[in-house]
């Protein structure tokens, strides 16, 4: 039959590893400034930073760096995420930044925090959250 696997999941969260193997993947361009994009959901953070064009130069999420279920949508796990991309942006040489916010999740200002924390400078912040003018038709009264 051969031995049970024993699968331990920690209590923590964070994942050392999974921060490391994301700096040692270093971008081969130079930026002197871009854009970083946060996407705050109740379930999850997402942190995408582009050139001035809009060209992907890296991207992090709380998922990514190791956090599940409902940890992956609390301020700290945002921070981790803006604390990771704060250091890849030095690695490549970003001065300024420029932010875009999309969402109403725990970690909005938590990622713009750890990211500007790292030295970087923040030239402007624009909440983008999608508001819905009017939305879908409303469902039909109950009969009973």
């Amino acid at each position: 039959m051969g031995k049970k696997r024993i699968i331990k999941k920690s209590g923590k969260g964070f994942d050392q590893g999974r921060k490391e193997r994301a700096l040692s993947k270093s971008a081969k361009k130079r930026l002197e400034r871009g854009i970083l994009f946060v996407e705050a959901t109740f379930n999850n953070t997402k942190a995408v930073f582009t050139d001035e064009k809009g060209n992907v130069a890296m991207s992090s999420s709380a998922g990514a760096l190791g956090f599940s279920g409902a940890r992956k949508s609390t301020p700290f796990a945002a921070t981790k995420v803006g604390e990771l991309l704060g250091e890849k942006a030095l690695l490549i040489g970003v001065k300024e930044a420029s932010v875009i916010i999309r969402g109403v999740g725990a970690g909005r200002e938590a990622v713009l925090r750890a990211f500007s924390g790292k030295g970087i400078q923040i030239k402007r912040v624009k909440d983008a959250t999608p508001v819905p003018h009017n939305g879908p038709r409303p469902p039909k009264p109950r009969r009973v």
